[in-house]
């Protein structure tokens, strides 16, 4: 059958990734504004709502779109539970306003000989009549129909512009000849925790702080519960699998292991443990059984918080998948498997998997099950390793397999790469990414990257989850800027985005590198790390201020609500977040220079807060407990890298007076 042209023209739809190939994110609870543009040939009246459901659902949810201006049209939907969702435009060249619309030009002109203008307004209330059936809009309407038949040119010109009749044409209009946009568009739907969440990130071999042998599964809960007084709410564990002895690496990265030496946990598989284990559905002998791990698990829940896995697609020479499956390796001409390089770094302890080899199907169903066999263990959020070293087109197949199945599933994608292909990660399931924060660093820097990530159109897709730092990463800020740097960066993280992250240690200020690099010396990726958790100088009172600030301050669960003010010097950042409703407003200035005091005018956006030019309002700093009045936009603040890197001020506007007092909200 051929298809029926469309009556509406319906273009430049917004949000839409790729024409929606992609799904867009929201969190639950989230809105989505959707603006198009809409119009038809001629002066017909043009009606359009838009259209949301959960796929799989037959029924649609609509709401009205309002025309803006040049034709653009908009409407906003909300989507309330996990999971996949769809949206559509509707749109139709409308019958009966536009007859409305022609009668009053014909009666504002003074013509009156209108009877067949009047049979023609009759027939259409009446066929909306016959939509509405056998109820009471029904009934309304058979006698508004009955009323327009008989009616003089004045009772017709009245009853045409009733705004009940207007009402009920509206809601059962003539849509026979509506255009509607296909494909749908896509929108998935997280959970909390997907959008909003701490992470900390500590070696469960480390959990001690020994620093000549390791911890268990079984002796992590003292870290896990420093790190729930803290405020953190995902245990984020690197790999936990058996670690190959082939090739280990040993202190600092060198080639030769010392007897003791544990190894790196991204060299994964050793299959001396048995024929069919050793690999990526095992966990370290060292660290305890799996029903050690499934222990722990329980334990963080009970505590109300979530662990995280590294998945990581790395082998050992001794994994098995090496000796069961060798033509899922990459290949030197001489035959051997090739090793993992990244000039000037070799690692000889990891294989990497070819994913397009001939037997690929069997070793992607392969990876989708050890994802699953993890999930069903209670783990629900994956970091991913390199995963842009990967096929694109794997993660979208394996994401989705998973999802179906366990839906609040979190990926968080490890891909410090091009945009581009950062962005097709986000774009293709990835829930949340790591992101370029670690090297932003100054005002301008920051200030342009934030306002990349939180507005249009890589808001609507691209979850950004802030890590200050990562045991591959120790930035020069931070090596260079002292315990200064470590409070500045963790305001940064914390109050900018709803999910962050920190490894273990940064709380404590490590910043040892080694010469030259952006490594950390004595990495605990090679060996046991020896820490006193309670160190002098630590920022942990700060760190947990921070993360509770973020608990009680709705605004600061939202993502792409940060906005930008003007600070009066270069080393000064000022952005506040507000909830829609303004009855949460928060404004964060805070200093980049962690070596000198700085001072600014920082000027308080009053209009956008709902604030008089003259009205006085209170700037309560959440962190230091102190209440400011302030009047005007335009007002002085002076920071300390040392003792006050920041001021985050709730916002509180005068709502009233009580015993001739001020009262603010």
């Amino acid at each position: 059958m051929t298809k029926s042209p469309e009556t509406v023209v319906i273009r430049r739809i917004t949000p839409s990734l790729d024409n929606a190939r992609f799904a867009i994110k929201r969190p639950v609870g989230g809105e989505i504004t959707v603006e198009a543009d809409i119009f038809k040939e001629g002066h017909d009246e043009v009606a359009a709502i838009l259209k949301w459901r959960r796929v799989g659902e037959k029924a649609w949810n609509e709401t009205p779109m309002r025309p803006m201006q040049n034709d653009r049209w908009t409407a906003t939907l909300c989507v309330t539970a996990e999971g996949a969702w769809e949206y559509t435009i509707e749109a139709w060249g409308d019958v009966f306003f536009s007859w409305q619309h022609e009668l009053e030009k014909k009666f504002a002109a003074g013509l009156r000989e209108l009877q067949s203008e009047i049979v023609e307004g009759a027939a259409f209330i009446e066929s909306a009549a016959a939509r509405a059936g056998k109820t009471p809009d029904g009934e309304a309407l058979k006698k508004s129909g009955a009323a327009m038949r008989v009616a003089d040119v004045q009772q017709a010109h009245d009853l045409a512009h009733d705004p009940s009749l207007s009402a009920l044409m509206r809601v059962y209009a003539d849509r026979s000849l509506a255009t509607v946009v296909e494909p749908f568009h896509p929108v998935w739907v997280d959970r909390e925790r997907a959008a909003f969440a701490a992470w900390y990130e500590f070696f469960p071999r480390s959990a001690e702080g020994k620093a000549d042998s390791g911890s268990t599964f079984r002796q992590c809960l003292p870290r896990v519960d420093d790190a729930k007084a803290m405020g953190f709410d995902v245990i984020y564990f690197p790999p936990i699998h058996p670690i190959g002895t082939s090739n280990r690496k040993g202190r600092n990265n060198s080639l030769k292991c010392e007897p003791g030496e544990p190894g790196v946990p991204y060299a994964i598989g050793n299959n001396k443990q048995g024929v069919n284990g050793g690999g990526h559905k095992d966990v370290a002998p060292e660290l305890g059984t799996l029903e050690d791990f499934d222990w722990l698990v329980a334990e963080i829940r009970k505590r109300g918080m979530e662990i995280a896995l590294d998945f990581a697609i790395n082998c050992s020479p001794d994994h098995p998948y090496v000796h069961a499956h060798p033509e899922w390796f990459f290949k030197r001409p001489d035959g051997s498997i090739k090793y993992a390089e990244n000039p000037p770094k070799k690692y000889e302890d990891v294989y990497p998997l070819n994913f397009h080899n001939a037997n690929w199907r069997e070793l992607w169903d392969e990876l989708r099950d050890v994802i699953l066999f993890w999930c069903g263990h209670g783990v629900g959020i994956f970091r991913v390793d390199n995963p842009h070293t990967k096929p694109v087109a794997f993660w979208e197949w394996v994401i989705a397999e998973v999802k179906a199945k366990f839906p609040g599933t979190v990926f968080l994608s490890e891909a410090f790469t091009r945009p581009k292909m950062m962005q097709e990660l986000a774009k293709v399931g990835f829930t949340q990414s790591y992101t370029y924060f670690t090297w932003r660093n100054t005002k301008h820097e920051l200030a342009e990257y934030l306002t990349e990530l939180t507005t249009h159109p890589m808001r609507d897709f691209f979850r950004a989850n802030f890590f200050a730092n990562t045991p591959d990463i120790l930035p020069e800020y931070l090596q260079h800027g002292g315990r200064p740097a470590f409070l500045i960066r963790a305001v940064l993280a914390a109050m900018t985005v709803p999910v962050y992250g920190i490894y273990s240690g940064f709380e404590l200020c490590e910043n040892a590198a080694v010469a030259g690099k952006e490594e950390y010396v004595d990495s605990e990726k090679y060996q046991f790390k020896g820490r006193d958790w309670n160190a002098a100088g630590n920022i942990k009172d700060y760190i947990t201020r921070l993360n509770q600030i973020r608990r009680d301050n709705r605004a600061l669960r939202e993502y792409d609500n940060l906005r930008i003010h003007q600070a009066e010097n270069e080393q000064i950042l000022c952005f506040s977040k507000s909830t829609a409703a303004l009855d949460n407003l928060i404004v964060v200035v805070v200093t980049v220079d962690p070596w000198n005091p700085q001072s600014a005018f920082v000027h308080v956006p009053l209009e956008q807060f709902g604030i008089g030019a003259d009205e006085e309002y209170v700037m309560e700093d959440l962190l230091a407990g102190e209440k400011f009045h302030w009047r005007g936009s335009r007002n002085f603040i002076a920071l300390d890298p040392h003792h006050r890197p920041a001021h985050v001020f709730r916002v509180r506007r005068a709502i009233g007076r009580e015993l001739g007092e001020v009262v603010f909200a």
